[in-house]
């Protein structure tokens, strides 16, 4: 399959294409689905600070009210969404008077990611982000991604959407945002690896036994990134690290053996990419996600960020280290689910939000995320749920039933 390397591509080839309006500069009507969480919020800084520089249109988030209306009316968002219908009350409530219009449940959130915007900021977190998702692809915009499950257990089938219905695609991903900046107008033919870098999370100096005892506090207590607690988790477990490269995979046009990770604890250089001259080139930045953010917004211009300059003689040393897969075996599970292809990513994905689920919620120990995700892949092929999804309501039936099969399995 062919994939992404910028965003004007040939839609022929299922590659995502820019919108004419939107080439050559700055995002101006902006939606942001996940407004509440890590991502929203620094988006919403960013442009918060050159308010007269953008119209918001949307913005949603989980049942979080009360901070989704003061976003809201500090934005002078157009409308305003919960997918919890039982927040509806309170958010209808706060935003009275204000001429902001509230919605609650699963069609509001198609609603919001349907409002005619330039740019939908896609950051909600799980598979819950999906179909709002989809939506934004399908009304020609840019889609700035910060949703993992799109490409981990929808790829093909997103790009293809994203290409049919002449979206434009660019990642906001720190590594991805990376590797999209150093391959812009690069040839497919010339590129020889891309390796994405990985800080290796709070336990990547711990020994076996103390990562498989590690508590849900030490876990999320992340050295380098402020990021929501699912994230959180799966840096300490390097499942993130492996989903990024399902992502990459999508995303660029190298085959699955052209893509590896390094663990860099400074979190300076965000990817590498080799190209067959032996050159190896680097995007580097201070690690703060309102850098890749703007880089999103603005592309292919550039806009202030008010982050950290880098100064290299300040940091003095950048390490590198091969991943520990024997003691992170997430990120084996990962590749391995890659190689298989199909939709046993989305089962991966699916056993690994429910694994984390349950160890936040003190049901499992901090080791037992990879067993169960372990288990349910093992059991999901006799099941027949390794298949190749051809829409979105296949990609969602995979994800149902791998998490009641992984559910069924950690009760068992």
């Amino acid at each position: 399959m062919n994939r992404m390397i910028s965003m004007t591509v040939d839609t022929n080839c299922a590659r995502p294409t820019a919108s004419p309006a939107l080439r050559g500069g700055c995002v101006k009507r902006l939606s942001v689905l996940g407004a509440t969480g890590s991502i929203g919020t620094s988006t919403l800084d960013l442009i918060g600070r050159d308010p007269d520089a953008f119209e918001v249109v949307a913005l949603t988030a989980a049942r979080s009210a009360a901070k989704l209306a003061e976003l809201a009316i500090r934005h002078r968002a157009r409308f305003a969404a919960v997918c919890d219908e039982a927040a509806f009350p309170e958010l209808s409530e706060r935003l009275a008077g204000t001429g902001i219009r509230a919605g609650a449940g699963p069609a509001a959130m198609i609603e919001a990611a349907s409002l005619p915007a330039d740019c939908v900021v896609a950051a909600i977190v799980g598979a819950a982000g999906l179909a709002p998702t989809f939506a934004a692809a399908r009304q020609g915009c840019r889609v700035a991604l910060a949703n993992k499950e799109c490409l981990v257990s929808a790829g093909s089938v997103f790009l293809a959407e994203i290409a049919r219905c002449g979206s434009e695609l660019v990642p906001v991903d720190s590594e991805h945002s990376a590797a999209f900046q150093v391959l812009a107008g690069a040839d497919a033919g010339s590129i020889e690896k891309i390796t994405l870098t990985a800080s290796g999370g709070p336990f990547r100096t711990w020994s076996p036994a103390r990562i498989a005892a590690a508590t849900a506090e030490q876990a999320l207590c992340h050295p380098n990134w402020s990021m929501g607690a699912k994230i959180t988790i799966d840096s300490a477990t390097l499942m993130n690290k492996g989903l990024e490269l399902i992502e990459a995979y999508h995303l660029f046009p190298v085959e699955a053996r052209q893509l590896d990770a390094v663990v860099h604890p400074q979190s300076i250089i965000h990817c590498l990419v080799q190209y067959k001259d032996g050159s190896l080139l680097a995007q580097l930045a201070a690690p703060d996600m309102r850098t890749p953010i703007a880089v999103a917004l603005a592309w292919p211009a550039r806009m202030e960020a008010p982050v950290e300059r880098l100064d290299l003689a300040k940091v003095g040393t950048l390490t590198f280290e091969p991943p520990d897969e024997a003691r992170f075996p997430c990120l084996t599970l990962a590749k391995g689910a890659l190689q298989r292809g199909g939709s046993a990513p989305a089962v991966l994905n699916a056993a690994n939000e429910v694994a984390v689920a349950a160890f936040l919620a003190g049901r499992i120990p901090f080791g037992g995320i990879a067993n169960l995700v372990e288990k349910t892949l093992a059991a999901a092929e006799p099941r027949e749920l390794f298949l190749t999804p051809v829409s979105l309501d296949d990609v969602l039936s995979v994800d149902r039933e791998a998490r009641r099969l992984a559910e069924r399995l950690l009760q068992a």
